[in-house]
């Protein structure tokens, strides 16, 4: 909830929110625009949201066109759904979501402010454009940030025509922005490095889904029975499987590990890199692949590891944010990073040094990740519950984020 003292100061604003995937989809992006959408309209707001039809993991999944809902409009877009098995196909998808984001604005209202996600990349582009004809404030709240992710992973090389025409294309939003939002110190150093008013851009870290988040030890217990988990020792890796988060030295643990039977190694949710872990999944018993939890389910998903794991890809510092980490400080759960030393992180372990929230190994340490699953498994029963979840709560995060965007009415100049 948006603090009331806050919302009286504000006056009544219409709001455009644009990302690809919104209520009643489960991704990670959904959820958190969610969250903001129904703060942000029980402050008084008038809330759009402009998102698509079908699901962000399974294309297959048809929402309805429109619909009202906790007072938000939601008006839901026709697009392709190739799916992700493909790069090319994943392209057409976003390319045809963006172009019929671009159609429908035209016919929208004016809107007080447009806030625009990354989610298909570059949308903030679109949103840009429409800024000041169909709005009067731009603000982009940056989850990740493209095209440095594509180049970052090998589907586009940084010197091509499409990158610079990419590149372009975001420092133009970035210019047209009165607010950015970034998630961590790291993406705001590559933003103002590209140019952004250093100003302009806010740090406001995600949040713990805090209705739905806790340590549920009657759901631990059911999740676990029903996935033939009980006594064992669970390593969980939870959330996206992208090449943004590389997977093969926990893989590579969990086949070392394979003769332990009292440990399982469980992969929970989807991605265009989860068939390849369900494949490799095959071909070891200690292993268990589950697609995503339902949100009602998520605690006790949650609740049933005894180490979560956190992997940030080396590449990928200040391009990618993992918000797993607050749902598992949420819960009080120890995690274990695989990742480079410098990133969001680190930063979260090295200023909570006294919490022990968990380890933290390289790349291609698969010593040190088996050193850390054997300390975790020594230490499961002793270690107590971390406490620091309330910091990264949706009450503690949410209000920040909500004032960032009604903040600074219609009277921002959009001269380049």
């Amino acid at each position: 909830m948006v603090d009331e003292k806050a919302s009286q100061t504000v006056p009544t604003m219409k709001i455009l929110i644009l990302n690809h995937a919104f209520y009643p989809d489960h991704v990670s992006t959904a959820q958190h625009a969610t969250d903001l959408a129904i703060a942000l309209a029980d402050a008084g707001h008038e809330v759009t949201v402009l998102c698509s039809r079908h699901g962000y993991d399974d294309p297959g999944q048809i929402f309805p066109k429109r619909e009202t809902w906790k007072t938000i409009e939601i008006l839901r877009l026709p697009s392709t759904s190739f799916g992700k098995s493909k790069r090319w196909r994943r392209a057409l998808d976003f390319a045809a979501l963006i172009a019929a984001c671009s159609a429908r604005l035209l016919f929208l209202p004016r809107f007080d402010v447009i806030l625009s996600l990354t989610s298909p990349p570059l949308i903030s582009f679109i949103a840009a454009l429409a800024v000041p004809l169909k709005a009067h404030r731009l603000v982009i709240w940056s989850m990740d940030l493209n095209p440095d992710e594509a180049i970052a992973a090998g589907w586009l090389r940084e010197n091509s025509l499409a990158a610079r025409l990419l590149s372009w294309m975001l420092r133009y939003s970035l210019r047209r922005a009165d607010r950015i939002i970034v998630m961590d110190r790291f993406m705001k150093e590559r933003l103002v490095h590209k140019g952004a008013d250093e100003a302009k851009v806010s740090v406001v870290p995600p949040w713990s889904h805090d209705d739905q988040v806790r340590f549920d030890p009657q759901g631990r217990e059911n999740f676990r029975s029903r996935h033939h988990l009980t006594e064992k020792f669970v390593v969980m890796y939870s959330g996206n499987h992208s090449p943004c988060h590389p997977l093969d030295t926990l893989l590579e643990a969990a086949d070392r590990l394979s003769g332990d039977r009292d440990i399982v190694f469980c992969f929970v949710g989807g991605g265009s890199e989860f068939p390849k872990v369900k494949d490799r999944a095959q071909k070891m018993a200690n292993v268990l692949c589950l697609p995503y939890q339902p949100i009602a389910e998520l605690s006790a998903s949650l609740s049933a590891a005894d180490l979560h794991v956190v992997v940030m890809g080396n590449e990928f510092v200040g391009i990618v944010h993992p918000c797993k980490v607050y749902n598992i400080l949420a819960v009080g759960k120890p995690f274990l990073y695989i990742g480079p030393k410098e990133s969001h992180i680190i930063d979260i372990m090295d200023g909570n040094a006294g919490a022990n929230l968990g380890y933290a190994c390289e790349h291609g340490d698969v010593k040190g990740v088996l050193s850390a699953i054997g300390h975790g498994r020594v230490e499961a029963e002793a270690k107590s519950e971390t406490t620091i979840g309330d910091r990264f709560s949706l009450r503690a995060q949410l209000p920040r984020m909500a004032n960032v965007i009604t903040a600074e009415s219609a009277n921002t100049s959009h001269d380049e």
